[in-house]
Formats: structure tokens, sequence, C-alpha cells
């Protein structure tokens, strides 16, 4: 629980055996006033083949299976099967701090949704996949979502540490229709159609352990750069014939 609202963590997952049961343990972990913050997990399986749901309920998560393949298909069927007030997105390959959940739900009163970003090099550990080129690829895509759609300063397109309010998941769901790697500003867009508030705090970013699905070569980090691109510039014209649109001052 944060203070009086429930809480609920959703992992994509795909053949992460190597560490969901130390990730899903950590995130329970995490307690403020002698309470734990996180109520449940929810780990969606995406067609896993080395035994991570299997680990992962014995580690004490929730296991769904999503068969259609991507990143995108796994966070948005977690949304759907959250039921907490407070829902947090993560990846379970130990890149991300799970004591950085506080600083997260610390802004939850104030906005509907609340960002991550990996950019702030104070933060970025020696051993993390987080280079010039990408730290300069997510900040450039990421000026490119907040000037075309008005959002909060952003400096990071592609951090997948992330809150949600409850209500705020019930409004986006319909405008989720991105399933694969670029799914990330289909949310933040999805989340300007209807106003909603939003905020970008630093949070820590390490190495990952295990292979990466998306950013573990310049051809996917490439594909997944111009595919969130195209997203953003495509979207936008849509973006501006809708009636709900209210800009950050």
């Amino acid at each position: 629980m944060w203070f009086d609202k429930s809480v609920c963590l959703v992992f994509p997952a795909y053949n992460e055996a190597s560490n969901i049961d130390s990730a899903i343990r950590s995130f329970f972990s995490v307690q403020i006033n002698g309470q734990a913050v996180v109520d449940k997990v929810v780990v969606v399986d995406n067609n896993s083949h080395d035994g991570t749901g299997q680990i992962a309920r014995d580690a004490g998560a929730i296991v769904v299976i999503e068969v259609e393949q991507g990143y995108g298909h796994a966070i948005r069927r977690g949304l759907r099967e959250a039921d907490s007030d407070l829902v947090l997105l993560a990846e379970p390959d130990g890149t991300f701090v799970a004591e950085d959940l506080i600083k997260l739900c610390a802004y939850s009163d104030d906005f509907d949704l609340v960002c991550g970003t990996r950019t702030t090099q104070e933060l970025i550990w020696n051993e993390a996949n987080m280079g010039w080129f990408l730290r300069t690829g997510n900040l450039i895509v990421a000026k490119l979502l907040e000037v075309l759609y008005g959002t909060c300063s952003l400096s990071d397109v592609g951090c997948t540490f992330r809150l949600i309010r409850k209500e705020a998941v019930a409004k986006i769901l319909p405008d989720l229709h991105v399933g694969a790697s670029h799914f990330l500003p289909n949310m933040v867009i999805a989340a300007r159609y209807h106003g909603l508030t939003m905020i970008e705090i630093p949070v820590n970013y390490r190495d990952r352990i295990g292979e990466s699905k998306i950013t573990g070569s310049w051809r996917g980090t490439v594909t997944t750069g111009a595919a969130m691109i195209w997203l953003i510039v495509l979207s936008w014209p849509s973006f501006l014939s809708r009636k709900k649109i209210k800009w950050v001052d």
C-alpha cells in the first residue's frame, strides 16, 4: 500500500528466468512506515520458454499469459489485469532499482502519469547500456514528443519504469494500439488525448541481467527509434483534431 492506495506492479517478461525471482522479491521488499508498498506483482509471460512463468509464481507473483508477441502487447495486457489504485510498470531484468518506486509513488497524488528518465548522468551506473548514442537518441525523440504534444519536460522516450493511476488507465486503454517495442510514446500520446497530467523524474539505471531484446544491438536500437518517430509524427494530426486537449502551461 502507498498510504491508503493499493499498488500493483506489472512486469512484462520474455525469457527472464535469470532474474525474475530476484526482481519480484526486491520490489516486494520495498517498505514505507514498516509496510510493503507493492501489494501484488503481475507478470505477463510473453511466450517464455525458459520457465519464467513458474519461477514468477513461486516468487509470489500472479502470472498471466499473453500470446501476442511484443512489449506493447504485454504491457497492454498487464494494464488490463491490474486493478489497484496505482499501477507501476517496470522491467524484471535488473536495470531498475526497486527503491526508486518510492519516487514515482511520491508524485502520484499530483499527477496521473509519472515517467522515469534514465538520462541523468549521475544515476547511470558504469555498466549500464546507456552510452552517448542511446542517451542522445532518447533525448531527441523525447523532445519531439514534448514539442508536438505539449507534454511536461521529457528527456527519455524509452524508459519503461513509470506509474499510472487506475482511473487514468481506464481512460487511455482504448487508445493503446501499439503491440511492438515502440509502445511507450503511444502511452504518452494517449495520455495527452485525455488531458492527463504527467511529470518525468530521474531514476537509477543499471546493467541488465540477460540479453536485451530491443537495445542489445545497433539494428534493434535504430529500428525501435525510427518506429517511435514514425508513430509520433503519424499520430499528430489525430491529436490536433481531438477535443480533449489540455496543453501544459
